[in-house]
Formats: structure tokens, C-alpha cells, sequence
């Protein structure tokens, strides 16, 4: 009975290995990013809003949120140049829409919704490959009898956009 036990042993450890080293040409982090190896910069440019909005930053936000993503949490470094980069991330807000969803009886807003999209490329420069291009949405509610509330909703609904950009982009499913 041993021997078979050792034989599985075997088995389990050789496979392990295999693993460890198929899975070398790519970099992950704890936070579940996988970078290709040959990628070790990124250039973010400043996103660009193409909506009218009343938020007036969402262009920086964002700008700040995808930073934060990209280069705090992985090992990518930020680069300037976005021609000297390896990768480039490109974000265009393309909608802003902020309407009511709660009527009260006299018809008057209760409960306002900020639903913002975003357009995203991400550029394997190195390679010259696309590796994300890619619509993203998400909104957020807000009481509109505060009207400072509306900023804060926006800056919610981009905090998820960013991290569903962050892991579809960092992700090999």
C-alpha cells in the first residue's frame, strides 16, 4: 500500500512543479493581477470627458482611480511617455446621465440615479496586441434634496467602474 501512496506523492509534486513553471511567464500579485512578464510600465493619460455633466472632476477621479489600480497594486510603474510605455491605458467617460428613480405623491424625486460609462483600451505596446477594449457601466443612488450628494454618487459609481476595469484587465479567464 505504500508504494502507491508514494506513487500519488510523486505524481502531486511533479504536477505542482509544472505548474509553477508554466505559470512563470506571468506576474501575480496578491490582489489577483496577472501582468504579462514582458510589461513593466504603464502610461494613464488623463481621461477624457466627453459628457455634460455638473461634476466637474470626473476626468481627474477617474484619472486617479485607475492609477491607484494599475500602478499601486501591481508591479507596473508609471511611465509619462505614453510612447515609451509598455502598456497604455486609454478611458473615455462617454455618458453621464443623472435621473430620477423614486417619485414622491406630489411628484418630486425622492431618489436620484448617476449612471456613468466608460470606454476602455488597454494597449500591450511591447507586442502590439490589444488586450482590453471594452464598454464599462455602473451607477449609484443619492438623496437629490442634498445636491453635494451627486458628486459623491458619481465618484461611487466610478470607484466600481475602476475595478471592473482593473480586473477584467488584469485577469486571464
Amino acid at each position: 500500500m505504500k508504494p502507491l501512496f508514494t506513487h500519488w506523492i510523486g505524481v502531486f509534486v511533479i504536477a505542482s512543479a509544472s505548474f509553477v513553471i508554466a505559470s512563470g511567464c506571468s506576474y501575480y500579485s496578491f490582489t489577483g493581477a496577472s501582468i504579462p512578464e514582458h510589461l513593466g510600465t504603464v502610461a494613464i493619460p488623463l481621461v477624457e470627458d466627453n459628457t455634460i455633466s455638473t461634476v466637474s472632476s470626473l476626468d481627474a477621479e477617474m484619472t486617479r482611480l485607475m492609477i491607484d489600480r494599475f500602478v499601486r497594486q501591481t508591479r507596473l510603474s508609471l511611465e509619462t511617455n505614453e510612447s515609451s510605455a509598455d502598456a497604455l491605458l486609454s478611458v473615455v467617460i462617454s455618458r453621464y446621465e443623472n435621473s430620477p428613480t423614486s417619485v414622491s405623491g406630489n411628484e418630486q424625486a425622492t431618489r436620484n440615479r448617476v449612471s456613468i460609462t466608460v470606454t476602455v483600451r488597454y494597449q500591450d505596446q511591447v507586442q502590439n496586441k490589444e488586450l482590453l477594449s471594452r464598454t464599462f457601466s455602473a451607477f449609484e443612488e443619492y438623496d437629490p434634496f442634498d445636491p453635494s450628494q451627486e458628486e459623491t454618487a458619481a465618484f461611487a459609481a466610478l470607484e466600481k467602474i475602476a475595478d471592473d476595469v482593473f480586473t477584467a484587465a488584469t485577469s486571464n479567464w
